[in-house]
């Protein structure tokens, strides 16, 4: 009995240690995350980190710090990540700044920035190498203060939004033999792969579009970064997105695995849930602006037509004076005030009469 239990006791301590050495999620239904922010999983299971809304951000955690560090020598030991995520807008404006994988000691990014600090640093902390930070970046937006390369890059960043090396989406197809770009907010699911090696301290990042094998060539190689320094002896994994001003743009991830001292478990890519369809809601907002815009102006330019109308129409009734009723006052009345004090010039109203001449032309003359 006692040799029983101390074998179930040993399998538990063994099944406990692989569990916190690597994991595989396919979806993340009935999955233990720690998330904040505008972080949340769908029904199906899809992990939402941002919701469309302008300066938001949204982070998901591996709940239990790992341990990178080998007890022997202090060294960061290889570690892999593999994740496969999707970016995606409402259709009518560009993406608007990205997401990252990170590892970081601690949980608590409440003082961290939106846009684009991607929800990872602030304006005081960035490049403190009290950060102990290591992220790769899925960046949408041209940052001229971190010196992005453009709106379209992938990028490893040790304590900074200053990538310490950069590339531009690409992955090589064996089939071609050539290098494929790929655009980050192209509404399409990407699988992108991590991989430190502790012996060599070399950083590998790959990416291809889902449904492809890993390529093999990596997207970009630091040559020597030793993590050692930067990375505390547990820490947390997770994702970070973040949104500007202008909102209008969702970040996703649909499966991640994770392995400490070998490479990350395969994604099972057909039990992941599917991206969601294009929002089409600012369309359609759009399409109102528009409307009432129209309609504006068309109030307005009938508003403005009726007061040149009203003042054109009571111009040209106007009684012209002439220069002697100028200088010394007008002795006449409208031809309207006789109409009404006449009542339509009957004979009974008659006011006066008046006799001069009057001479016409080619000098004829005529009494009035």
């Amino acid at each position: 009995m006692k040799c029983l239990l101390l074998t179930l006791v040993l399998a538990l301590v063994v099944s406990y240690g692989a569990g916190a050495d690597q994991f595989t999620y396919a979806g993340f239904s009935n999955v233990s995350l720690t998330l904040d922010g505008s972080a949340t999983i769908k029904p199906d299971g899809l992990l939402q980190l941002t919701n469309g809304m302008g300066q938001v951000k949204g982070h998901a955690f591996y709940p239990a710090p790992l341990r990178f560090h080998k007890s022997a020598n202090n060294t960061v030991q290889s570690f892999s990540v593999t994740f496969v995520f999707g970016i995606i807008t409402d259709g009518s404006s560009p993406s608007n700044d990205g997401m990252a994988f990170f590892i970081a000691p601690s949980m608590n990014f409440s003082d961290a920035f939106p846009a684009q600090f991607l929800g990872l640093l602030n304006p005081q902390n960035n490049g403190d190498s009290k950060n102990h930070l290591f992220a790769v970046e899925l960046d949408t937006v041209t940052n001229v203060e971190f010196e992005d390369i453009n709106n379209n890059h992938v990028g490893i960043n040790i304590n900074s939004l200053h990538s310490n090396i950069s590339f531009v989406p690409q992955f090589y197809d064996s089939k071609s033999g050539q290098l494929q770009e790929l655009s980050l907010s192209s509404h399409e699911p990407m699988q992108v792969w991590v991989h430190y090696d502790g012996d060599t301290n070399k950083i590998n990042v790959t990416i291809a579009p889902l449904g492809m094998a890993k390529p093999m060539y990596p997207l970009m190689t630091t040559t020597t970064y030793n993590l050692s320094a930067v990375l505390t002896e547990t820490a947390y994994i997770g994702f970070s997105a973040a949104t500007n001003n202008f909102g209008g743009t969702r970040h996703y991830v649909f499966g991640w695995s994770f392995r400490m001292g070998g490479p990350a478990p395969t994604i099972d890519i057909a039990t992941l849930p599917q991206l969601p369809q294009i929002v089409a809601k600012s369309h359609s907002i759009s399409k109102q602006s528009v409307s009432l815009i129209a309609v504006v102006i068309t109030i307005i330019f009938l508003t403005v037509g009726t007061i040149v109308y009203l003042v054109r129409r009571r111009f040209v009734n106007a009684d012209l004076l002439e220069d002697w009723e100028i200088e010394f006052g007008p002795h006449r009345f409208s031809f309207k005030d006789l109409f009404q004090a006449t009542e339509g010039f009957k004979d009974k109203h008659l006011i006066g009469r008046s006799r001069g001449i009057w001479t016409g032309v080619q000098g004829h003359t005529s009494n009035i």
